[in-house]
């Protein structure tokens, strides 16, 4: 047997032992992998993706040689034939060359495969996913350890079944490692809106909307920036959903995925932006379009925007990788007991350190520092004398949970990217419960609080006003603002402030 004519050549030579060499250095790390059990993010990129380019790079650059060789011969160049490969299976040395080729060609698929089924795995991991691009990926896998999902891998709501999508997912992370590769990535990157698949697809695989949840009480602790670090607690029944689970999806917050409601709604691209929205009533059939006053919009400017069903991401829009405010996660050190109330002003001093914005990790913690035991020196000299092991003791705490919240590098805060559920730091349900949108006969998507939890409890720490259950008491504001709170939204405050 007698290879092509146009294999006799360099190039194909050259791919020749560039596919063998890669397929010789593959068994080598898998089965350094498997009995040494070496490895890490890096070895497994190295060995199921990096060397298996060279490998098929290598079976590719064969007939581009043939090609180029033929090319060369239907000029009119002639091959030296003595420098041909021929097989003459009547030689003995030909037939034993051949079943040995044979059989290593066999394990040259087999593992060829095996290394194909490893890499798309290894594509799918969290490792994969969080530490390869460590820079820019560093906020996203930081937040996802320390958030609801965090054994819940990062293809399964990124990705989730079916070829299609994991093909457009692929496709999307290579324009990605380009950026990434030439520098030119946004900072901070950009939520992939517009490629994530609808909840129903990813969500709902394990979260059923048919599993009904009734109301739900919740006991919120806040801190004050006084003398005392006052403790305030909030106590509200959520309604999530009904008074009894056997009412389902009729009324609660949960009423908005009815799956006799239709609601759809026209945003802008971040979905921060909602200028009209569209209900319809399955069972009446009845119809309403709502409208902004504040946000007037074109009938040609509403029809070129997206329109888009309304689904759990619209409210639950960071649920792995959020990024907490200060007074957020300093509010939970002080009920962890991690930071002492004791301390005079400990709240105000952590949050006047937070409000800067830092350049970089280092800077920030060297910043931290100095603003805190600044703030003690020269406001209050006696009380850093008096507590200064306490307020030393808390600075690398309150640092802590602000690198697990904030990446100056890639200008990731918690107002980069806002999250929906609420309305203390972000416009969230306000969006929509503006008690601006209108329909054209007057009717309004209300703003009372009431339409998603009632406070039962309120006030001091020792000194609190309670209602029964069933009833609800008006909200008072930890400070006396008057009425501001009711005539603008808590965002307008709260973004930076504690």
């Amino acid at each position: 047997m007698k290879l092509p004519k146009s294999y006799f050549n360099y190039i194909s030579y050259l791919g020749t032992i560039i596919a063998l060499i890669a397929w010789i250095a593959i068994i080598f790390l898998i089965i350094l992998s498997k009995i040494f059990n070496a490895g890490n993010v890096y070895f497994e990129l190295f060995t199921y993706l990096i060397v298996p380019g060279f490998l098929v790079g290598g079976l590719l650059i064969i007939p581009i040689g043939m090609f180029l060789q033929k090319r060369k011969e239907r000029k009119g160049f002639k091959e030296d034939e003595s420098k041909r490969l021929i097989f003459d299976f009547n030689d003995p040395k030909t037939r034993n060359a051949s079943i040995i080729f044979s059989i290593v060609t066999i394990f040259f698929v087999l593992f060829t495969v095996i290394g194909s089924y490893k890499g798309f795995h290894y594509t799918e991991s969290v490792e994969f996913c969080g530490t390869l691009c460590h820079k820019v990926m560093e906020p996203e896998y930081i937040a996802y350890q320390y958030s609801p999902h965090a054994r819940v891998k990062c293809a399964e709501c990124h990705v989730g079944e079916g070829v299609d999508f994991y093909v457009k997912s692929k496709m999307s992370g290579l324009r990605q490692v380009f950026k990434y590769i030439a520098g030119t990535y946004p900072t901070p990157i950009e939520t992939p809106i517009r490629n994530l698949r609808p909840a129903r697809e990813t969500c709902e695989k394990c979260h059923w909307p048919e599993k009904f949840y009734t109301n739900k009480i919740r006991h919120e602790k806040y801190f004050l920036a006084d003398s005392s670090n006052s403790e305030w607690d909030i106590i509200m029944k959520m309604k999530i959903g009904p008074n009894h689970a056997a009412m389902g999806q009729t009324e609660g917050i949960h009423w908005h995925i009815n799956p006799n409601i239709e609601m759809e709604y026209a945003s802008d691209e971040k979905r921060e932006l909602v200028p009209w929205i569209k209900y319809k009533n399955k069972l009446t059939g009845v119809e309403l379009i709502y409208k902004s006053e504040e946000m007037e919009i074109s009938d040609d400017s509403l029809s070129k925007m997206e329109k888009r069903p309304f689904d759990c991401m619209d409210c639950h829009n960071r649920p792995s990788h959020e990024y907490y405010a200060p007074s957020y996660y300093i509010n939970h050190l002080f009920t962890s007991g991690e930071l002492s109330s004791k301390v005079p002003y400990l709240k105000a001093a952590a949050m006047e350190a937070l409000n800067d914005i830092y350049s970089t990790k280092d800077s920030a913690k060297i910043g931290i520092e100095n603003q805190i035991i600044k703030y003690y020196t020269d406001q209050y000299p006696d009380i850093f004398t008096t507590f200064e092991k306490e307020i030393k003791a808390s600075i690398p705490k309150i640092y802590t949970a602000y690198s697990r919240n904030t990446f100056p590098e890639m200008k990731v805060r918690y107002n980069a990217y806002p999250r929906h559920i609420g309305h203390l730091e972000s416009n969230g349900c306000f969006r929509c419960h503006d008690g601006k949108h209108k329909t054209d006969d007057g009717k309004v998507i209300s703003k009372d609080c009431a339409f998603c939890h009632t406070f039962i409890g309120q006030g001091l720490f020792n000194n609190m006003n309670y209602s029964t259950i069933d009833s609800s008491m008006e909200f008072k504001h930890p400070v006396d603002i008057d009425n501001a709170w009711q005539e603008s939204n808590c965002s307008e405050c709260h973004v930076e402030l504690y």
